[in-house]
């Protein structure tokens, strides 16, 4: 598995190199960071969703053009997501913790708004399952061990400035099962603001 993953990053890194590489166009490449709130919900057996979790992301960006109204992004991100469910005992609160690499192929259809589409692999880092009960002696706290590789896909836009300043939408569609049993996937929408250096 960690073969894969590392298979696929040096993939994408080798695309955007090259993408790095065209300077036909008056636009250059870009490299910044990023990070914004995340509302994540997981999918189990595509027909019932959870509650959201309330959580964020961050991480690093390079953006190259292949022309003026097409570009690659490749990121490097660290998400928190899983879920939350609440009722009248209390609030189960599933945390998955990745790093994620998603590779964007970004169209502007101007000079400022862009819309995105890519896939993207995660590799789950911490994963924790609370419970609260609201009386801290029926609480409880597990540590389990999710699969370690997610992928899927992303969609998305936004606005980005001419000095540099973003600010997007995304939706990750997760594709990979977090555990085998339900066939959970990840549901996460993401709000960013971005930076270029």
């Amino acid at each position: 598995m960690k073969t894969k993953i590392l298979t696929l990053s040096m993939l994408f890194c080798a695309l955007f190199i090259l993408s790095a590489q065209d300077d036909t166009t008056t636009k250059t490449s870009n490299f910044g960071i990023k990070g914004g709130y995340n509302l994540a919900a997981v999918s189990f057996d595509e027909d019932s969703e959870t509650g959201q979790r309330h959580s964020f992301h961050v991480g690093f960006y390079g953006e190259s053009f292949f022309t003026e109204s097409i570009a690659l992004q490749v990121e490097l991100l660290y998400s928190q997501q899983g879920y939350e469910i609440e009722s009248n005992g209390g609030t189960f609160t599933q945390k998955l913790d990745y790093i994620n690499v998603p590779l964007m192929f970004k169209m502007y259809p101007d000079n400022n708004f862009f819309l995105e589409v890519g896939p993207q692999i995660g590799l789950a880092i911490s994963h924790e399952e609370e419970f609260d009960s609201n009386f801290d002696l029926f609480d409880t706290s597990q540590e389990f061990e999710p699969n370690s590789f997610d992928w899927g896909i992303n969609f998305g836009g936004g606005f980005k400035t001419n000095s540099g300043i973003s600010l997007g939408v995304r939706y990750h569609l997760g594709l990979g099962d977090i555990y085998e049993e339900g066939n959970p996937k990840n549901r996460v929408w993401q709000f960013s603001v971005g930076f270029d250096f």
